[in-house]
């Protein structure tokens, strides 16, 4: 049974909204390891708010959503959502693409007349 590459897709993207949405709120509250290095050391009370503090997602939580197990989740969402797009779209910036009337792109068969064999590409001669 094959499975098409659209239907692969849309599973693993469920599965990312319902990890991001769903687990997240089972995640540990313990600080990540970069703010327990910072406890550790003494120096978690001297860091400064940074630009993003005042963000609608800042703190894993949705601003305006006073429920924390939906604000974690709402958030989560969105962050998966944002990580989703910009992936798909640097995917179909990088992607190959076969060359109009070349006949040589992924998947095609090569021409018959184009004087290239398998062994002339790797510098062997039949």
């Amino acid at each position: 049974m094959r499975v098409s590459t659209r239907a692969l897709i849309a599973a693993g993207v469920l599965v990312a909204l319902v990890l991001a949405g769903v687990v997240s709120f089972y995640a540990s509250s313990a600080p990540d390891g970069l703010e327990r290095v910072a406890h550790d050391h003494g120096f978690a009370d001297s860091a400064d708010r940074h630009a993003a503090s005042d963000g609608p997602l800042a703190d894993y939580r949705t601003r305006g959503v006073e429920d924390d197990r939906l604000s974690g989740g709402l958030a989560g969402v969105a962050g998966a959502l944002i990580v989703l797009v910009l992936a798909g779209g640097l995917v179909l910036l990088v992607r190959r693409r076969p060359s109009s009337g070349s006949g040589t792109g992924v998947g095609s068969a090569p021409s018959s007349g184009s004087g290239t064999s398998a062994g002339s590409r790797t510098g062997r001669t039949s």
